[in-house]
């Protein structure tokens, strides 16, 4: 089946105290039979001011009240997208001519049509994955527009790019104490970026056609992650009457285990600092000026030769409650998740380790997967890991192949399999429903337009194209594949308008599967004892959450 052709109109829109900006229509092409338009797009549009200069490493700064994108005379144009923060290479996919540290932009695709409703289309906020080290918001319109124009989803999506790695991610005493003296919080710099857009959209979505009171935020992989990250910031530190997210989705991935402090966030800072040629016994106010004055790609361009290679959340008590897992584990997450109405899907696939395990592959050894999963998770919790897999001996397990597969396998547990499992155990004991409150899903099946290898099986990202419709790969979704995938984009639509959900579970051991020849049943989850064993491994020392508790009794 030959790929749609495309066309692109200029698309005006007076977007009220915003100002005058142009998009573009996407429509088939005049020589198809189909020429409706398909979807609006404004690509670019910033959210936040720029991170530069001595704002790098440091939180974003909204965009002033009285900020406009352009005027009747001269609209804003936003039809390109939005800018890619500098990051690691991984393939050659994102080329250093398009990174730009002025990355606080977001992309919005809008549904041609009325909205159904008054209040405005449904919004879906998503969070592009890459292990919080890379990736990109630009999924381009024509990509999307199988999803939006042939299919079930109704609903406005908006995509942030925010920053990644170092950039978003690093973390120490220095910045902590400067962080301090601004009255400012230190760290997690990616995820107050994704707030930041978060907020900006409820406050301006409708001027897009959108409905700022019916936002489901979702993403995928590290999207995922941050999915958690932002529902529980939202739980532990707004407001009822401040709440933005009414449902999540949260695409293989998991809440991880509780995440360093700034203290084990140190020797990270202390390596980068001397990757980077900065003496580690200046002021801590010339190391940061040296590190704000260098060019942005050489910060990018050390951390491939780092040890502590990912940079990742910190427990600030700011951002991320000091507490979150033993919160999770007490059951007061559930319950603040319950008192706001709050719904949750979650899953995976099937075969996710072929693809994690290669990402900075570690050599062949039982201290080279140690130091790497290091580099992700604090010590004491991959000593428990290790421990557990390998024994006092320090044993490859009989079962996997070699070193390099165990740490797939064992990043993959972490990253998903495992600890979706204790999550959801938890917020079901805290009284959410499953099949109502807690949709879990399994994929054993992939698209024919995947374009990963095939001897990767059902890996981490090849859902990506049934969530998306194909996702502008190959010859998308063929006609016998829509079959298949029909319930699963009416469920998916369902979620995020709101609206009832057909899903068939009644057990949170029970998932909806898409079997490999193309069937849906209800699976009884054969992981399920080994995800809880390795929740309790690396996250039953959290406790109970009391003080937690407590404070949501207040």
């Amino acid at each position: 089946m030959p790929r749609e052709q495309y066309k692109k109109d200029p698309f005006p829109l007076s977007a009220g105290a915003l100002g005058h900006i142009e998009g573009v229509t996407v429509s088939y092409r005049s020589n198809s039979s189909r020429t409706r338009p398909l979807l609006r797009y404004f690509g670019g549009l910033p959210y936040a001011l720029p991170p530069t200069g001595p704002y790098r490493f440091r939180k974003p700064r909204a965009l002033p009240d009285q900020y406009r994108y352009g005027t009747r005379a001269n609209p804003g144009r936003f039809t390109r997208s939005a800018a890619i923060c500098p990051q690691p290479p991984y393939g050659t996919k994102y080329p250093h001519a398009l990174h730009d540290e002025d990355c606080l932009q977001l992309n919005i695709y809008i549904p041609t049509g009325s909205p159904p409703s008054s209040a405005g289309w449904p919004v879906f906020f998503y969070i592009h994955g890459g292990f919080l080290q890379w990736g990109s918001a630009n999924m381009t319109p024509e990509a999307v527009a199988p999803l939006m124009s042939d299919t079930a989803f109704h609903a406005i999506i908006v995509m942030p790019a925010y920053r990644v790695n170092a950039l978003g991610f690093l973390a120490s005493r220095e910045l902590q104490a400067e962080a301090q003296q601004a009255g400012e919080a230190s760290g997690n710099m990616g995820f107050w970026d994704q707030r930041a857009a978060l907020e900006w959209t409820a406050k301006n979505i409708t001027f897009f056609g959108g409905d700022a009171s019916n936002i489901t935020v979702g993403g995928y992989s590290a999207g995922s992650h941050s999915t958690f990250q932002q529902l529980a910031h939202e739980l532990y530190f707004v407001p009822d009457d401040k709440a933005i997210i009414r449902r999540a989705i949260m695409w293989s991935n998991s809440p991880g285990v509780q995440p360093k402090t700034v203290t084990e966030h140190q020797k990270q800072f202390d390596e980068y600092l001397s990757k980077l040629g900065i003496p580690r016994n200046i002021p801590a106010e010339e190391k940061l000026r040296r590190l704000r004055a260098l060019p942005v790609q050489q910060l990018v361009d050390v951390q491939d030769a780092m040890v502590i290679s990912e940079y990742r959340a910190t427990s600030d008590g700011a951002f991320i409650p000091k507490d979150v897992i033993a919160n999770i584990n007490s059951g007061d997450f559930a319950r603040r998740m319950q008192k706001r109405g709050m719904k949750l899907m979650n899953g995976e696939c099937r075969d996710e380790h072929n693809l994690y395990r290669q990402w900075r592959t570690p050599t062949s050894s039982y201290e080279a997967v140690y130091t790497r999963l290091c580099a992700d998770y604090p010590d004491r919790a991959v000593k428990k890991l290790m421990d557990h897999y390998c024994g006092p001996n320090h044993s490859l397990p009989v079962a996997q192949g070699d070193w390099q597969d165990l740490f797939g396998r064992l990043y993959a547990n972490m990253q998903v399999h495992c600890l979706e499992r204790g999550f959801c155990d938890a917020l079901v004991k805290g009284g959410m429903k499953p099949g109502k409150d807690l949709l879990r899903y399994r994929f054993d099946w992939r698209a024919g337009c995947v374009e990963l290898p095939k001897e990767w099986g059902v890996t981490h990202a090849t859902d990506m194209a049934i969530w998306f419709w194909g996702e502008g790969m190959g010859v998308g979704i063929t006609e016998e594949e829509r079959t298949v995938l029909k319930p699963w984009n009416e469920a998916f639509a369902a979620f995020v308008s709101g609206g009832e959900v057909d899903w068939p579970t009644t057990t949170v051991q029970e998932m909806v599967r898409l079997r490999e020849d193309g069937k849906t049943d209800v699976w009884t989850d054969d992981r399920w004892d080994e995800g809880l064993e390795i929740w309790a491994l690396v996250n039953g020392d959290a406790g109970n959450g009391m003080l937690g508790w407590l404070r949501s009794k207040l």
